[in-house]
């Protein structure tokens, strides 16, 4: 682990869509610019985001239509405003939408037509200079861009139906289809086009903004791609689809702490040998873009790239899937070898053998430490214990895919995980006697244990700076609805607050 990439620090995960403001979401915009401010305040150093790509099924982050564009619900409405693409009165029509939680499809409705509507206003009114700089923009990223804007246009000529329900010639990409709903498509492609420009300019403001107060970002990429999404659409050759180009095997996790029947993800699964041949192009690119929006990403599922747990596509749970051997220490060889520095850090999180960690430490990437996982029954549980720690660490109060940790404290538990009543019982006591506490606030206990550790990064969801319950929960693995919904409340974050992170941060040396 590389010291002047991971020198110790500490910092806040929380995802954009659960800042406040905004049209029923949270966005790039004002709201995003005094929670950096509350970081520099606070003295943390790093925003841990989840994947900021736009979200199909079930709305999750892990689950998008390109691993390569911007979400455009993000975009900020009033930078639009002040760009003059959309006017006051467009603002103060848009729907009044919920403040403590995302409803996706009133948003998805609400945020996209005004935009359309400024993507317009773009093509007709905005400056040469502007359009130059649009046109660069496009040209720069053609060779993602191209397919995702026709993809999201085709997609809704079918009404949002998944490509492999397409017509063939389009579905199989036959070169006069494309020219032809290229051509039959174009204001619309356009329109998905200046969306992913101006996410990425203001994505672009914010990150500088960031820079300027001394915070690096965090991104995360999943391992695996939707199968509803451009990159398999256009990149059929290197997933494991049939002819009918559905999957023919998916990925997913056998039983774990979160179910007794595993995870069943259902995304195709990678056709390694093909990507191999290729010199792993696709690969190399996703990573420098990736590198490109972020200083730091988190990989997810690390583990999947030592070996993957594949899932017969007719399948209904993961019980009855099999290891089966990926990539290994070549695919990122032939990453570094192009991309030099590789900022990664690996979720090494579930099932993970000596070979897992044998890759992880090829390259120096810190692994993850869960402490809600140190205290339970689960035989991997005294590696998350902090007297167990290494330096070459993330360490974590909790997850994205974890109860708050008062809400882990407090709520019984059984339903959400494989854990019974006789099991959290002892998993509390031992909590109490390991981390000697009585009547102080678990989640200031949490976070105290895991920024007083070895591991040179510590990061806190802001759930538990807040001390939210399980009603601030961001996902519960396993369920297909209610999730990736919380937001912050406008003024939750305090001087008391940053005060008290700041004075652990000084006290810990971060």
């Amino acid at each position: 682990m590389n010291s002047s990439i991971f020198p110790r620090s500490s910092g806040i995960l929380l995802h954009v869509t659960s800042l406040p403001g905004g049209v029923g979401i949270g966005d790039l915009g004002r709201q995003a610019y005094e929670f950096v401010d509350f970081l520099a305040e606070a003295g943390q150093k790093i925003w841990q985001v989840l994947p900021l790509g736009p979200t199909g099924y079930g709305d999750s982050p892990y689950q998008l239509f390109s691993a390569f564009a911007g979400n455009p619900l993000l975009i900020d409405l009033e930078a639009l405003r002040e760009q003059r693409l959309l006017s006051a009165q467009d603002l103060a029509q848009a729907p009044v939408l919920r403040e403590d939680y995302v409803d996706y499809g009133s948003v998805i409705r609400g945020k996209g037509e005004l935009i359309s509507k400024a993507a317009r206003a773009f093509f007709s009114d905005a400056e040469r200079e502007e359009k130059e700089r649009f046109e660069k923009f496009c040209k720069n990223n053609a060779d993602w861009l191209d397919d995702y804007a026709l993809f999201m246009a085709c997609k809704a000529e079918y009404k949002d139906a998944v490509w492999a329900d397409w017509d063939g010639e389009i579905r199989k990409r036959e070169a006069a289809a494309l020219e032809e709903w290229r051509a039959r498509l174009a204001s619309q492609i356009a329109v998905h086009k200046f969306a992913q420009y101006e996410f990425y300019c203001q994505w672009s403001a914010l990150k500088a903004y960031c820079g300027a107060r001394g915070i690096r970002v965090m991104g995360d990429v999943p391992i695996y791609v939707a199968h509803d999404s451009a990159d398999v659409w256009a990149h059929p050759e290197l997933f494991r689809l049939n002819e009918d180009s559905r999957p023919t095997a998916v990925a997913g996790v056998p039983p774990d702490y979160f179910s007794a029947t595993g995870q069943l993800w259902g995304n195709p699964l990678y056709r390694w040998d093909v990507s191999a041949a290729t010199g792993h192009r696709w690969w190399i690119e996703r990573f420098r873009a990736s590198l490109q929006r972020f200083d730091m990403v988190r990989l997810d599922h690390f583990r999947g790239f030592e070996a993957f747990w594949e899932v017969p596509a007719t399948a209904l749970t993961a019980q009855g899937g099999k290891w089966v051997k990926g990539p290994g220490p070549e695919l990122f060889r032939a990453v570094k070898n192009e991309l030099k520095e590789l900022p990664f850090v690996a979720e090494n999180l579930g099932v993970i053998t000596p070979e897992v960690e044998a890759l992880r430490q090829e390259f120096g990437f810190p692994g993850m430490s869960l402490l809600q996982f140190a205290f339970g029954n689960d035989p991997q549980g005294p590696s998350f214990r902090p007297h167990n720690y290494s330096r070459e660490l993330v360490a974590y109060t909790g997850g994205h895919d974890n109860d708050t940790t008062v809400g882990w404290w407090t709520s019984a538990g059984i339903g959400e995980s494989t854990r019974t009543a006789e099991d959290i019982r002892k998993e509390r006591e031992f909590t109490r006697a390991y981390l000697g506490f009585e009547n102080e606030p678990v989640n200031w206990v949490f976070i105290r244990t895991v920024m007083a550790s070895v591991a040179e990064i510590a990061i806190v969801p802001l759930q538990d700076v807040l001390g939210l319950g399980n009603e601030a929960r961001m996902n519960l693995p396993g369920t297909l609805s209610g999730n990736w919904k919380w937001r912050y409340r406008a003024g939750a974050l305090t001087k008391n607050l940053s005060d008290r992170l700041r004075e652990l941060t000084v006290l810990y040396d971060r």
